[in-house]
């Protein structure tokens, strides 16, 4: 895994520096408190996946131009933003390892310094004059508000179904790594084809990547993933390990998930407890197998493309998803 991940950095590593370069240069708030904010998140260890997966993208296509990174961009402040106002709603303590924004500047800057992100990535969008991408980044953002949402009417339910799992880790993950691909492919003039490709590629990538995010929440370990683990069931969620084991447990385990589940104050035993019931039913083995297939499916997307050292840098990208430890 390792020898995967630093293949990757060695292959992206000019890229990942303009990228880096380019998130300071146009980040450009007018006061210093929302700029403190702002890196606070951006420049607090992120993986710039979703920047890279746009320049990746339009090279792939054949782009030669110079927009790129600045507009690779979009998609890390879109990121950025959810993550400020999801910290807040979600009542989390550390993201990448350090104290949450809104824990060091109170909830209202919190909130306001993602509402600028959010306007600082379209504002970035519109010097391209692409409608169609202008549309494509504006339905990105309406749809995860909308995830976000979605997950929250499912709060502490046990009887979150798969495909509600799924259609919430789509527009609150897959939905930017499809838009970063697919405006990619549009920004460089691609053909439907090759623009459905890299959609498709975007979308699969993005559902392997949330579903091994939320494995990781039960097995990694907790200075490594930068959060406490076990915090999605602490908040309530009912992601897929716990959704499957679920719906094969007993009547005990499942009573017993029910009574972590309204109690959100859980021990240490309790949580030990309830990965032995995931491991029982299976739960974590099912969600790795169903990341695998949407790697599979991602992988097998770019096939209309020929040999290059940026498919295969997709590609690796592909499988490093599935094996990642943070």
């Amino acid at each position: 895994m390792s020898d995967l991940k630093q293949k990757i950095l060695d292959q992206a590593e000019d890229d990942l520096v303009e990228i880096e370069k380019a998130l300071t240069h146009n980040l450009k708030p007018h006061l210093d408190l929302v700029a403190r904010t702002a890196k606070h998140i951006l420049f607090s260890g992120g993986k710039r996946l979703r920047p890279l997966l746009m320049v990746l993208a339009a090279r792939l296509c054949g782009y030669q131009g110079d927009y790129d990174k600045t507009f690779a961009c979009v998609f890390e402040y879109l990121h950025a933003a959810t993550l400020l106002h999801d910290d807040l709603v979600d009542g989390a303590e550390y993201r990448r390892g350090k104290p949450v924004a809104h824990s060091q500047w109170g909830n209202s800057v919190a909130v306001l310094t993602g509402d600028y992100l959010l306007a600082r990535a379209l504002s970035i969008s519109t010097q391209t004059g692409s409608l169609k991408s202008i549309k494509v980044i504006a339905e990105i953002t309406e749809q995860m508000s909308q995830g976000e949402i979605q997950q929250l009417t499912h709060m502490g339910d046990p009887d979150l179904s798969e495909k509600d799992y799924m259609d919430i880790i789509y527009y609150k993950t897959a939905v930017l790594m499809e838009g970063a691909c697919r405006v990619g492919a549009i920004f460089s003039g691609a053909s439907d084809l090759e623009e459905q490709a890299l959609s498709d590629y975007g979308r699969n990538l993005g559902l392997a990547f949330q579903m091994v995010d939320d494995l990781l929440d039960y097995t990694a370990d907790a200075g490594v993933l930068g959060k406490k683990t076990g915090a999605d069931l602490r908040e309530g969620k009912l992601t897929l390990p716990l959704i499957y084991a679920y719906s094969k447990a007993g009547a005990e385990d499942r009573d017993f998930v029910e009574k972590v589940l309204a109690h959100k104050n859980f021990s240490v035993q309790d949580f030990e407890k309830v990965i032995n019931i995931l491991k029982k039913y299976k739960g974590l083995d099912y969600t790795l197998q169903g990341a695998a297939r949407k790697v599979s499916v991602a992988k097998k997307a770019l096939s209309v493309f020929g040999a290059s050292e940026t498919k295969d840098l997709l590609l690796d990208i592909a499988d490093y998803a599935l094996v990642r430890k943070s």
